[in-house]
């Protein structure tokens, strides 16, 4: 009978095993942890207090740590690691799919990942080194090496016959690849093609143009690639279209799944792989750059409320009123940010279209500012009755919501080219302009038209 998930959440179990650890229970604690599964287990070990990781890795059974390891972020990986022995992260290391393998080691600093390929057998050793010789975020770094290759020349009963012999085959696996005598794809064959043919078919007949992926390829790409043509699989090849390994629907995934996170926590000026359970000195190092760079920031926008000082000194309510402009420019501003970042991830947005799609968003923002402005001038006109401050507030608001349509279509594309990445940098920047050219809109009208 298939089991069932149980009612009983994460966060129950993960109070009872650190209940069972704190009260000694070490013999229950190592009971509940056999229940779960690898994936379970990682999501106990990362939700866990840094301290409280070590006893529970120690009581799961090192049968799993390949697998656990595999669904761990770098941060605690790198942290359990650590703690063990270089010969038994190698044997863990050797059962993890060529992925999971190169990205573990390309995690890890440099000297220990030499130490943990010396100690592994010669074959896993190459196929990590394969994966390790191509940058990060390509598909020659993402792939599998276990890709089913076929010589032509023989039938489906061969094939079948071969695969009975070989066992298992990897998980993923809907197309087997025929190469040429030199390891060059000629095409795939679906295994569901395979199980439905004749004995006596010729593998020929059955070979379909396989989509290759060059080993170089970034890894959106393939992504937005998987996702265009809704494949399960897809092999790669290197330039002279050697076949090298596949990359399957899981890896995607993963990808997609990342670059949500990395986009998320780069906004926010963060490690995408930051440990939610870091020691306090550690977390406070990674965030003190950011948190730095924005004071610099808001060290710039007040430097210009200085500048309007006696304007300021002379007209109290200015003061009131002088974070409504900067405001509305920044949510604006974050709006396009947003839009244009989704869309250069999507691949939609490209140099065909980028000055049509930053003239759309100035558009955009001259719209905005005109309906806002006339709100708030009113707004402020009958509040303040004072139809002059109304429309000075209105014409700083209406500058600012440009100025913030222009900045947030033009700053990604302008990053890019930079190689900088806008979702990391991008609102800290947008940000610093909208706060910037509002207060000096709204204060340097009201200087001209008010004093």
């Amino acid at each position: 009978m298939p089991n069932t998930f149980e009612a009983k959440s994460s966060n129950n179990q993960i109070h009872d095993i650190n209940e069972a650890l704190g009260s000694g229970q070490t013999e229950l604690a190592k009971e509940m942890l056999l229940q779960l599964q690898p994936g379970d287990l990682a999501f106990l070990l990362e939700s866990s207090r840094s301290r409280n990781r070590l006893d529970i890795w120690q009581l799961i059974s090192p049968d799993l740590y390949s697998d656990v390891l595999e669904e761990l972020s770098d941060d605690v990986r790198n942290g359990i690691i650590r703690t063990m022995l270089p010969e038994k992260v190698a044997d863990a290391l050797e059962e993890m799919d060529t992925d999971n393998l190169v990205d573990t080691l390309r995690g890890l600093p440099q000297e220990v990942a030499q130490e943990l390929l010396a100690a592994m057998e010669e074959q896993d050793r190459a196929r990590a080194e394969l994966g390790l010789s191509y940058g990060d975020e390509t598909a020659g770094f993402i792939m599998n090496t276990d890709a089913i290759s076929l010589r032509q020349g023989i039938n489906v009963d061969v094939i079948l016959r071969y695969l009975r012999l070989k066992g298992d085959i990897p998980e993923h696996t809907d197309t087997l690849y025929v190469v040429d005598q030199n390891n060059k794809l000629m095409g795939g064959v679906a295994l569901t093609k395979l199980i439905t043919a004749a004995p006596d078919v010729p593998i020929e007949s059955l070979i379909k143009d396989s989509e290759a992926i060059p080993a170089n390829m970034m890894d959106n790409e393939v992504a937005s690639l998987f996702e265009r043509y809704n494949w399960l699989s897809a092999p790669v090849v290197d330039e002279n279209n050697h076949l090298l390994g596949r990359i399957t629907i899981d890896d995607v995934v993963d990808i997609i799944r990342e670059d949500a996170e990395h986009s998320m926590m780069s906004m926010a000026g963060l490690d995408d792989e930051e440990d939610t359970f870091a020691p306090v000195v550690k977390s406070t190092q990674r965030r003190s750059i950011w948190l730095g760079v924005n004071l610099f920031t808001a060290l710039m926008a007040a430097a210009v409320s200085d500048f309007f000082e006696a304007t300021l000194s002379q007209l109290a309510v200015l003061a009131i009123l002088n974070t409504i402009v900067p405001s509305m420019g920044g949510v604006a501003g974050n709006q396009t940010l947003t839009l244009v970042i989704r869309g250069m991830a999507l691949g939609h947005v490209n140099s065909a279209n980028a000055r049509w799609l930053i003239s759309k968003e100035l558009a955009i923002g001259f719209l905005n500012g005109v309906i806002w402005s006339v709100l708030i001038a009113s707004v402020i006109a009958i509040w303040k009755q004072d139809l002059m401050l109304g429309a000075v507030i209105a014409f700083a608001m209406l500058i600012n919501m440009v100025a913030a349509g222009l900045a947030g279509a033009s700053l990604p594309i302008i990053m890019k080219r930079l190689k900088i990445d806008p979702a990391l940098a991008g609102s800290v920047i947008l940000t610093t302009i909208t706060d910037v050219v509002g207060i000096f809109a709204f204060l340097g009208t009201a200087t001209w038209l008010l004093i």
